[in-house]
């Protein structure tokens, strides 16, 4: 996505291994997608949640934000930057790619979302 910073799929699991605590992963997908599974250690954040989270997600030095595809995630990004937040990247191709690269996906905690 067109200034967006990414991510791609092997650096965001060296960098879970590596050092999980430098950054926020947050799923933007909805509740029901987030039952399918989720990345491992990831925030559940539905998209429209975010205005609501602004002064949390300040509060981040770094944040990793993923959905199904990478398209509504690259979409709180581009809004995240517009509002000031400078240290948020995109999963590309989101959980999709994630999985496609065989990279591990796990059961949701409950509840199913943070409001």
């Amino acid at each position: 996505m067109f200034g967006i910073q990414e991510i791609d799929p092997h650096q965001l699991a060296d960098w879970m291994e590596k050092q999980p605590e430098s950054f926020l992963l947050v799923d933007v997908r909805s509740a029901n997608e987030m039952s399918q599974g989720m990345l491992p250690a990831a925030r559940p954040m539905p998209m429209h949640t975010i205005p609501l989270k602004m002064d949390e997600l300040r509060s981040k030095e770094k944040i990793v934000f993923y959905c199904r595809t990478g398209a509504r995630s690259g979409q709180v990004c581009a809004f995240l930057q517009q509002q000031g937040l400078q240290q948020v990247l995109n999963l590309r191709g989101g959980i999709i790619d994630w999985f496609r690269h065989g990279l591990p996906i796990e059961a949701p905690r409950a509840p199913a979302f943070a409001v």
